[in-house]
Formats: C-alpha cells, structure tokens, sequence
C-alpha cells in the first residue's frame, strides 16, 4: 500500500462516479479487496456496477445487467478469466454468515467488492481498501468519496479519471 493520506473526492455526477470506477476497474487485479461503506442512496451500487461493466467490456466479455446482490448477497462475473465478486452483507447479521457464502476464499483470488464490509468483523482482510462513500445534503447528483490508501497498482487510477 501506499503511505498517502487517504484520499478525499467528490463524484459530480454519476458520469463522472462511472468514469472513475472503470478507471480503478482497469488497473485492479485478484486479491485486490474493495470494502464499500456508506448509506443507502450513497453511490456504493452505482460504483460497483460501474466497475464490473468496465472490466467485462475490457475481457470482451458480453454486457449484462448487473443487479445489487441485496436479495442474492453475491454476484460473480467472468471478467476474461480474473473472477470478479460483488457482495452486498446488508442482510447478514454474523461473520459466520459471510464463511457460509466462499467469500473469504475470494478474497484471496478474485477481484472483490463488498457493500456493508462491517458485516465481516474480523474476518475484514487488512490488506482491503476502505471506500466511504456520502450523499451531498444540497446536490443530488454530488457525492463525497473518501479512501484509505490505495495500493500502488491504483494510485493514479482515480486522479486520471478526473481528467477524463
């Protein structure tokens, strides 16, 4: 990891949220751990869909929908052999829960994205990048992203984004 202070953004729009998360999309790889923090209406879904579309497109894979696992909890996609996982605990109510799903395991050999990582206690991976993101209270289409430090694979990700 990168000893950056963490990195404070503001997505204007949900052009601009896409355009950034297909940026870190194209430089992630497996083992890379994404633990998507906020509350509901935040942005954590449009990201995380966001993302997946941009690394399927990237493998040539065929353009699917992709749900929010609220109901399902996990959503898996072949993205051109590198597995991405796109979890979302909200309903969970133990970590044991979480070993039930194979998610651990996945965290050590797909790409994953997890919505409402505080379901996972202790069995939150050290190495994971925390992304909390908040609705702005004045702008609708606004919202705030704060990052922990990235991995040096995805440090310039989300600045060149910006310039997109």
């Amino acid at each position: 990891m990168s000893d950056a202070h963490p990195l404070r953004l503001r997505l204007t729009s949900p052009e601009d949220t896409a355009r950034r998360a297909a940026a870190v999309a194209r430089s992630a790889r497996p083992g890379d751990v994404f633990l998507l923090s906020g509350p509901i209406g935040a942005g954590k879904t449009a990201f995380a869909r966001a993302f997946i579309q941009a690394r399927l497109a990237e493998a040539g894979a065929p353009v699917e929908d992709v749900p929010s696992p609220t109901f399902t909890l996990v959503q898996t996609y072949d993205a051109g052999g590198c597995e991405i996982w796109h979890a979302d605990l909200y309903r969970l109510t133990h970590p044991d829960e979480v070993e039930e799903l194979g998610l651990i395991d996945a965290f050590d050999t797909a790409i994953c994205l997890v919505e409402w990582p505080d379901r996972l206690g202790e069995l939150t991976p050290g190495r994971a990048i925390r992304m909390t993101f908040r609705a702005d209270d004045d702008d609708p289409d606004l919202r705030h992203l704060a990052i922990d430090a990235l991995p040096d694979h995805l440090s310039g990700a989300l600045s060149e984004a910006a310039d997109g």
